[in-house]
């Protein structure tokens, strides 16, 4: 009745656009490193107010290519939120550095910026924030933390395409933005996909190297590269996609909305987004100690959820036997037991998120029954 995520319907919506650009692509006989993605990175730069966009195989690609052009590896730290997708941290062991993991504003879900500098040592490189379910994490502390340390800045946006800071998009607060195309993101691909978002020459310059073999010139290889390029189907696919990419936004804003209103009183913890920022709601995220209950309860209505994560990354097995394993993150450990994902994107009707509303007040009741 309500699909958590209907990449069906929200693909049906472009199917003649899509159709046309895949025949376009057919037709040119040229499928990578061509004219629709030098098209895309043009249009998504000068989307996100950057000077250059370098289209890449996936968000993880992303991060990981920025950190080696970086030159971060093994005896470097890497400050991440301890509240995100294990991607993030993947990215840092991928290059053989350390994630230092930092609590989140439990209001926010963010990084907290006043727990970041008591994590700054002589062996930080970089500051990477993520901007989670689709709020920029609050970037200017940030920045004044990573200027008194000679930092960089380097932002995870894979569930923030189109949201802004004071105005600012996404992508553009840091030393460099690192974008998923994923198809169940905002501005999905077709398939997975991947860029990156900066205002430095000389990064931008390294990226379309390593993302490439190592090659500007066919079979001539300046450095030890990879194989990570964003296609040129995908790129078409994008292109079609960014065109309504702020409208698409802008419905999930008014279901966000809905819930808030549909939903206040209830004994439900409702997300929050401060004055400073333009939240495009990728993900709308609720907190209840009766999580197992309600998700039970609205599965058997046809209703849709997911949890942002069961697991925090510092608990997962793939990341044991790294010093922050044996920690304790109290606030992500919190955040794990307790949030519930809903229903929330532009293939959702008004019935339906009224639907999701009345589900959710049946089952958890008003504050303070």
């Amino acid at each position: 009745m309500v699909p958590f995520l209907d990449l069906q319907s929200i693909n049906e919506h472009f199917r003649a656009s899509l159709q046309t650009a895949f025949d376009r692509v057919l037709d040119s006989g040229w499928v990578m490193l061509g004219r629709e993605l030098e098209q895309f990175e043009r249009e998504f730069a000068d989307y996100c107010g950057v000077k250059h966009c370098i289209g890449v195989g996936n968000g993880l690609d992303a991060m990981r290519l920025v950190l080696t052009a970086w030159g971060i590896g093994p005896g470097d730290e890497v400050i991440v939120p301890s509240n995100t997708y294990i991607a993030t941290f993947l990215a840092v062991t991928a290059v053989g550095a350390l994630p230092v993991p930092v609590e989140p504003n439990e209001e926010t879900f963010n990084i907290d910026p006043a727990l970041v500098e008591r994590a700054v040592t002589d062996r930080t490189r970089v500051i990477l924030p993520v901007h989670l379910y689709g709020q920029t994490a609050d970037i200017d502390p940030l920045r004044d933390i990573a200027d008194r340390y000679g930092l960089k800045v380097l932002e995870d946006c894979a569930q923030a395409h189109g949201a802004r800071y004071y105005g600012r998009y996404a992508g553009a607060l840091g030393d460099a933005g690192c974008f998923s195309f994923y198809p169940g993101k905002n501005l999905g691909a077709l398939g997975d996909g991947g860029a990156v978002t900066t205002n430095n020459d000389l990064l931008a310059d390294q990226l379309r190297l390593w993302r490439n073999y190592g090659s500007r010139v066919k079979y001539h290889h300046e450095i030890p590269g990879v194989n990570s390029r964003l296609d040129e189907l995908q790129a078409a696919f994008l292109r079609i996609k960014l065109l309504e990419l702020d409208s698409q936004n802008i419905r999930r804003s008014q279901i966000a909305s809905r819930y808030q209103q549909g939903l206040a009183g209830s004994s439900l913890i409702l997300p929050t987004a401060p004055a400073w920022a333009d939240h495009v709601w990728h993900l709308y995220v609720v907190r209840t100690d009766q999580r197992e209950r309600l998700q039970r309860a609205l599965t058997e209505r046809g209703i849709g959820t997911l949890i942002h994560y069961p697991v925090p990354p510092h608990r997962q097995p793939a990341l044991r036997g790294y010093p922050f394993s044996n920690e304790k993150f109290q606030i992500a450990e919190r955040l794990a037991d307790s949030v519930l994902s809903l229903p929330i994107g532009p293939h959702l009707t008004d019935e339906q998120v009224d639907l999701v509303i009345e589900s959710c007040r049946a089952v958890v009741g008003m504050a303070g029954d």
